[in-house]
């Protein structure tokens, strides 16, 4: 028999931030793995304090992004690889009312370090308003994140990569197979409906689509583009734009009506030829109030559920993977806005 700490089902934003913060306290676990690309992997990877309709940013986006630098650092060291971008989106203007606005929310308190009052003009794209720079945001290099912790959890004997299979887990004696453990979390994104233990908590699949193209005319390397979605350099001479939200056609495959809407997109602010190279999409797991679910269950008091990070999966999979840490060691409480608790 292994003996463990804990045991991670789920290999995506919040499986990986949690197994960060046990790596951290010298703890001993296992991660499970299936090996199907999740949301969390084929995800833009942006970390933007900003939402960019409104103008607007959303509760603790500081702390949440200086926690995520601190932990990158973090991981960087025990991986040897550096992960964050330090490439700034600039949001294209529709019209003159959107600058007038910017400039209005740039004096806000809660604003004003992530809004940046002097508008630039971008060569290339269609800019006719120019763009406002969104200071503090990047891009996580998502490909390298999950590659580098991946080969890292697999050269310390950590990562299993099979389906977890809920009917070999006996909750009395608190074994898995060969297993025996403490504490077990599940990550599993919209696969927690599946979950005879958290099949109830209400996560709804939010799809997502984005393109790679081949853009006939190169763009600037160093920054992220956004009007109505996001558009950046890959590392294959590609670009990644997208992504696309859906709550409606949620069949497990391609939709075209997405990815015309993509290219229509794409065509409104880059005024060349480009190649469509590839689709992909995933199912974010998202809550109506748009909060992460954090929590144990009401039986079995060493299972947990970490889930519902929505479009901000890299935000919140890293600041909440610590408060879910402190509330199983230490019993420190779950902010009240993502506990399981608030649904009963």
């Amino acid at each position: 028999m292994k003996n463990v700490d804990y045991i991670i089902v789920g290999d995506g934003y919040a499986g990986l931030f949690f197994a960060h913060q046990l790596i951290t306290n010298n703890k001993s676990f296992v991660i499970f793995s299936e090996g199907r690309r999740s949301a969390s992997q084929v995800s833009a990877g942006i970390v933007n304090p900003v939402v960019l309709k409104k103008f607007t940013t959303f509760w603790k986006a500081q702390e949440q992004i200086d926690f995520l630098k601190e932990s990158l650092k973090e991981i960087e060291d025990y991986t040897g690889k550096k992960y964050l971008l330090e490439f700034p989106i600039h949001r294209i203007f529709h019209d003159e009312n959107e600058q007038k606005l910017w400039l209005k929310k740039s004096d806000n308190d809660e604003l004003k370090d992530f809004l940046n009052e002097n508008f630039t003009h971008l060569d290339v794209v269609k800019n006719n308003f120019n763009t406002g720079k969104v200071n503090q945001s990047a891009r996580l290099d998502v490909n390298g994140f999950f590659e580098g912790l991946f080969s890292f959890l697999e050269n310390n004997e950590k990562l299993i990569k099979e389906k977890f299979d809920y009917s070999c887990l006996n909750t009395k004696e608190s074994v898995y197979k060969d297993i025996n453990f403490k504490n077990i979390i599940f990550c599993e994104g919209i696969g927690v409906k599946d979950n005879p233990f958290f099949s109830g908590i209400p996560v709804n699949p939010n799809k997502g689509h984005h393109i790679k193209v081949k853009l006939s005319t190169s763009m600037p390397e160093n920054i992220t583009i956004k009007k109505k979605h996001f558009l950046f350099p890959t590392n294959d001479d590609l670009y990644f734009y997208g992504g696309t939200y859906d709550r409606d056609q949620l069949y497990n495959h391609i939709d075209d009506s997405a990815v015309e809407q993509l290219v229509k997109g794409l065509s409104e602010f880059y005024p060349y030829d480009f190649e469509v190279r590839e689709v992909n999409f995933g199912f974010r797991p998202t809550v109506k109030d748009r909060r992460p679910i954090i929590g144990r269950h009401h039986e079995y008091k060493n299972l947990y559920v970490f889930n519902g990070l929505g479009a901000r999966g890299i935000l919140n999979g890293c600041y909440f993977s610590k408060n879910l840490y402190d509330f199983i060691e230490n019993n420190t409480p779950i902010h009240e806005e993502v506990s399981l608790e608030r649904f009963n």
